[in-house]
């Protein structure tokens, strides 16, 4: 994805060291599947990334190294979504995502 990678923010924060003031955001990272975009609709799938213990790969980041939102569609599997489900639970229940280059004309350029 021209080097750049997926994430989602968890909170943003922001602390002063030696007078210096640091905005910054924790994220929780998504791994590429594969090489190249799917075949069939284009776009790029990701999936959230774990350590080596199968816990979150989770880290504290600059907000200036974030470049722009990302839209990540679920890939649905075959079943219907329970109609408990809420929106906010979506990056909980789902296990990959399309990156949406059709959001907008700037995921368009930008990202692919």
């Amino acid at each position: 994805m021209r080097g750049m990678d997926v994430a989602r923010v968890l909170t943003f924060f922001s602390f002063t060291y030696k007078r210096e003031l640091y905005s910054c955001a924790v994220v929780r990272w998504f791994d590429t599947i594969g090489d190249l975009p799917n075949e069939d609709t284009g776009m790029w799938v990701v999936q959230p990334a774990h350590n080596n213990n199968n816990t979150p790969h989770i880290s504290i980041i600059h907000i200036d190294s974030i470049y722009r939102a990302a839209h990540l569609i679920p890939v649905y599997g075959t079943q219907v979504v329970p109609a408990q489900h809420h929106h906010h639970q979506t990056y909980d229940i789902f296990h990959r995502f399309y990156v949406n280059k059709y959001a907008d004309h700037h995921s368009f350029e930008i990202a692919f």
